[in-house]
């Protein structure tokens, strides 16, 4: 039983660290002046480095590699169109906005897994996806007419990115995740160096980006060993945590203060979001 409860612990402590450090992806691409495809070169690079180093480790190259198929194939190409969108929107629109619409991908996942595999649709889950797209379109209006909009339908790119790939590891649940992800970073390297400078970049910068990849890597480990240990619907409750800290760095570090309509909206999805994972364990309990 205590070896069972020090396992559940690790995992929550995991995800938790998994959340924050995802958290911090706006603070290091808004503190460079680096382009966003001078990013993606780099923070590519460099994630894709040492999540190879962490694949060589385990030793599943084979499985995350060799053997991820069709479904891993497509998860990194998806993967590699939300990254192309994500770091412009970080750029364009506050980091509020981008968490907060972010935040939706749960909902839309499970829209598409319904459309796709047939899974149930509960009354409660419905009704948090009508919440969920009525937040985005809150938070859309109060960006109309400015940089802003172009930023957040990015986002909603990126977002729409995401729940593809949820869809697709919840049709295939063997798909590797590594594998795709050191993929996805690789397949757009060379639209970095065709749209990007990335060799001009300064080396304080190149520095930071190097951190940045670091980071990515770091997260997506600690979420992929966390999630082994808990069930999935509290490894999604506790990466909400994620949402309402970017928002705070954007504040702290850049002193970015959202519209009304953001909190308003951003309110709505995350209360949808948490009130579905509750009911969800509840429903398991």
């Amino acid at each position: 039983m205590n070896r069972q409860n020090n396992s559940h612990l690790t995992g929550v402590v995991l995800i938790i660290i998994s959340a924050i450090v995802f958290s911090t992806a706006g603070i290091f691409t808004k503190g460079v002046v680096a382009g966003p495809w001078e990013i993606i070169f780099w923070r590519g690079i460099f994630a894709a480095g040492f999540t190879f180093v962490y694949v060589l480790w385990r030793g599943t190259f084979r499985d995350e590699f060799i053997a991820m198929g069709k479904s891993g194939l497509s998860v990194a190409l998806v993967g590699a169109s939300g990254i192309a969108a994500f770091i412009p929107a970080l750029k364009l629109t506050t980091m509020a906005n981008v968490a907060l619409i972010y935040a939706s991908a749960p909902m839309l996942a499970a829209l598409l897994a319904w459309l796709w595999i047939g899974e149930r649709l509960s009354f409660k889950l419905v009704a948090a996806c009508c919440a969920t797209f009525i937040g985005v379109a809150i938070i859309f209006q109060g960006s109309v007419g400015s940089i802003n909009f172009q930023g957040d339908l990015l986002a909603l790119w990126m977002t729409c990115a995401l729940a593809v790939m949820m869809a697709i590891y919840r049709r295939y649940p063997a798909t590797p995740a590594a594998g795709p992800a050191v993929l996805s970073s690789l397949i757009l390297l060379p639209t970095g160096l065709l749209l990007g400078e990335p060799f001009l970049v300064p080396i304080h910068e190149l520095a930071i980006l190097c951190a940045f990849g670091l980071v990515f890597a770091v997260a997506s480990v600690t979420l992929a060993e966390g999630a082994r240990r808990i069930p999935a619907g509290e490894t999604a409750l506790l990466s909400v945590l994620e949402t309402p800290l970017a928002p705070l760095f954007g504040w702290l570090f850049f002193l970015e203060i959202p519209p009304v309509t953001t909190f308003i909206g951003g309110a709505l999805i995350l209360v949808a979001v948490v009130a579905t994972q509750i009911s969800h364990r509840s429903a398991q309990a």
